[in-house]
């Protein structure tokens, strides 16, 4: 069964309490959680696991993202749209070519209509 990627933001001084949280509201189907870190504001955190789709409800500060495995970047499909926009003068075309290059080791969220691009480093993996 295909699983779904989520993402919960955290600040480093309530990481553990995040983590157990996730741990307590969904069943992680892969077993593990990968922490970032925010790049620029190392105590801005991004615990990413996997869940079962019929697992998944609205929590908290905890959206859905994709991830391109090449590039190691994390988006939701909005920001994805933005970026396409932005790079192809206004037109959002779903057949555009995305050069992943430029954004690897990244989050690519959205701020309003702009998308708002996060460079992340490897904080912790976490085996449960």
């Amino acid at each position: 069964m295909k699983t779904q990627l989520l993402c919960t933001f955290a600040h480093r001084k309530d990481l553990d309490l995040i983590v157990d949280y996730v741990q307590k509201s969904y069943t992680i189907s892969e077993k593990r959680l990968f922490v970032f870190s925010n790049a620029d504001s190392p105590s801005e955190l991004y615990v990413t696991y996997n869940v079962e789709p019929d697992d998944y409800g609205k929590t908290p500060n905890t959206i859905m993202i994709h991830r391109k495995k090449e590039t190691n970047t994390l988006y939701t499909v909005n920001a994805l749209n933005a970026i396409i926009k932005k790079v192809n003068n206004g037109v959002l075309d779903k057949s555009f070519i995305i050069n992943w290059e430029n954004y690897s080791n990244s989050l690519l969220l959205t701020d309003g209509d702009q998308a708002k691009h996060i460079h992340l480093e490897l904080f912790k993996r976490i085996d449960l």
